[in-house]
């Protein structure tokens, strides 16, 4: 088999089919790029999951003088209520631990997870904040019973649960993940549908030379290799620009994450993403290329 006579024959494939071949790029990075978002969304999710699993807490917000909660009317928890309240805490079933946060402890915690809305430090006191219970779970899919437990006890101005807070945020993520997976499975079958056409067009343009081939007794794969070739590197530029636009997603957000919810995906976990959609990006190259032969190439 010689090399420069399929490499020539590539090049004038590549060359006849111009625009063709750069829309087959084109769809073939943005596809791959789609895929590879929403790999990166659900391994991101996964990894969130994992990182918030044993940090969601149950916190119980104590009443203070002058509150505008109705359970407080207005009344302050006494000493005696808020260490009542404590063992009542510790003898409930499924709680793990419990930790008091006096009004101190709540102010250096705002002014660390609102550092960077100086102007709502400055404007808010000591004072402003409550104290509260701060409950670790057995388990924290199973909150609902121990917030059934500490509503209505007296001093207990709210219950909140943080996977209520956060849980909105993993689903909008779940979605945009199938929804970046949905769209990107679309375009593959986009992709796999000009692939085809280009090898169509080609074989089409080059039916006198294959021909000619087959008459002096070149194997079928000897006359399709050069048509397979032109999908191949199709496909690898394709996932070259898909790997440049995921290393930019993750840099510029997927990195941020890392800043709000306390975690992130690291290099490895990109490289696995990129080395998988490149793969598959060839993968349907060689299919769309090799079937699209097999039915107008005539050989």
């Amino acid at each position: 088999m010689r090399a420069n006579f399929i490499f020539s024959e590539v090049w004038i494939g590549l060359r006849r089919n111009l625009t063709m071949t750069i829309a087959v790029v084109i769809t073939v990075a943005v596809s791959m790029a789609l895929l590879g978002v929403g790999l990166m969304i659900n391994s991101q999710v996964g990894l969130m999951n994992g990182y918030w699993a044993d940090k969601v807490e149950v916190s119980v917000f104590l009443c203070k003088k002058g509150t505008a909660m109705p359970a407080c009317n207005g009344k302050a928890i006494s000493p005696a209520q808020t260490k009542a309240l404590q063992e009542h805490i510790k003898n409930t079933p499924g709680v793990k631990g419990v930790l008091f946060e006096d009004e101190t402890a709540a102010y250096e915690n705002f002014k660390q997870s609102f550092s960077s809305n100086k102007a709502l430090v400055d404007a808010t006191k000591v004072e402003d904040l409550p104290q509260s219970f701060r409950i670790s779970l057995q388990d924290p899919d199973n909150y609902q019973p121990v917030i059934d437990a500490m509503k209505g006890q007296p001093g207990v101005a709210q219950v909140m649960d943080q996977k209520q807070l956060i849980s909105p945020f993993f689903n909008l993520l779940n979605t945009l993940a199938i929804a970046a997976l949905s769209v990107a499975i679309v375009l593959v079958l986009a992709a796999a549908l000009l692939i085809g056409n280009t090898v169509r067009l080609s074989a089409f343009n080059r039916r006198r030379e294959t021909g000619i081939m087959r008459l002096v007794g070149a194997s079928n794969l000897y006359i399709q290799l050069p048509f397979v070739m032109e999908g191949v590197i199709a496909g690898l530029v394709g996932g070259v620009f898909a790997a440049v636009i995921l290393i930019l997603a993750k840099v510029f957000l997927f990195d941020e994450v890392v800043t709000f919810f306390g975690t992130g995906l690291g290099w490895n976990d990109l490289a696995q993403t990129i080395t998988l959609t490149m793969i598959i990006g060839v993968v349907i190259c060689i299919l769309a290329s090799f079937v699209t032969l097999r039915r107008y190439l005539r050989v």
